[in-house]
């Protein structure tokens, strides 16, 4: 396993990460989910990324006894805020309240002291930026996080917490976190350039596409044993299923072959090519997935290959 640095901090994390949304506290069992994370940190992953909305808490409950095995201080763990976690007008967002009394929440239930990155789920425009970044500021100076992060944000809701932050000497954002793949790649013309100029680095989701980039898809057939095969998951996964990228997923798989990878492996080395993103989320539900894809924090593709790749997904 390879880390890189995230952003301009001095924090080192995995170049492959393991995430909990659709699998850790719903689909997978919590033995099962369990026993890959142990799997995941022996293999070198040190990052391990949740969200207090994943399940109402589920995940983040999941994720944290899995790791209590482990020294607090070798493994990295992330939660956020910003969806509703209540019916009350104030149970969302990025309020000074919401935020206070999330961050508590996911530290009761995760039975941490801290929590090392805190991200802004989504941008709230109807709370000043100003507001969130000091209340996270003011978790910070508590030790109660380490770093700030945000999620889908725009580069221009990210220039604007850089602004306040400088402006009133509070603690930068360091990482965003975007859906990134070869399918989806909105954030290489605006996201990635301001971010570079910041000092923030990219740890993105859904870097298989729903799973579509592993080639378990190519008939357009969900596989009885998948988590695609679930009618509240496969909602996410629909858009990918056009046989327009099934054929590019062909094709895909024929580049992969010829370098002895999984297409998995080779979509995973292509995202973490992309000198901005500091990790990919890998979401595993099975030991082997998880072996397969880690694998692909060793290689490094070549400049034929790439432009191979870019030239099924841009034809």
């Amino acid at each position: 396993m390879k880390y890189r640095n995230l952003g301009r901090s001095g924090l080192k994390v995995s170049e492959i990460s393991l995430g909990s949304w659709l699998t850790y506290g719903k689909s997978v069992e919590e033995n099962v989910a369990s026993k890959i994370i142990h799997r995941a940190f022996e293999l070198g992953i040190n990052f391990f990324d949740s969200a207090n909305v994943y399940e109402n808490g589920r995940g983040e409950v999941v994720m944290a006894n899995a790791l209590k095995s482990f020294p607090r201080e070798q493994y990295i763990i992330t939660t956020k805020a910003f969806w509703p976690m209540g019916d009350g007008p104030n149970d969302k967002g990025l309020s000074r309240k919401h935020i206070f009394e999330q961050v508590h929440a996911s530290l009761r239930r995760m039975n941490l002291d801290y929590i090392d990155i805190f991200y802004c789920h989504r941008y709230d425009a109807e709370t000043p930026v100003e507001e969130t970044l000091r209340t996270i500021d003011d978790l910070l100076r508590q030790g109660k996080i380490l770093y700030v992060g945000v999620s889908e944000w725009t580069a221009r809701q990210i220039e604007e917490a850089i602004s306040v932050a400088d402006k009133y000497l509070l603690d930068k954002i360091v990482v965003n976190q975007p859906q990134y793949n070869l399918f989806h790649r909105v954030i290489e013309e605006e996201i990635i350039p301001v971010s570079n100029k910041h000092g923030i680095s990219q740890v993105v989701f859904s870097p298989l596409a729903q799973g579509v980039l592993t080639g378990k898809y190519n008939k357009g057939e969900m596989p009885k044993d998948s988590r695609a095969s679930k009618e509240s998951i496969n909602m996410y996964i629909k858009n990918y299923l056009t046989q327009e990228k099934l054929n590019k997923v062909g094709a895909l798989s024929e580049i992969a072959a010829q370098n002895n990878l999984s297409l998995s492996q080779l979509a995973l080395a292509w995202v973490l090519s992309q000198p901005n993103v500091a990790s990919a989320i890998i979401g595993s539900s099975k030991l082997e997935q998880l072996e397969e894809n880690v694998k692909a924090s060793s290689i490094v593709l070549s400049e034929d290959t790439l432009v191979k790749v870019e030239n099924i997904i841009s034809n």
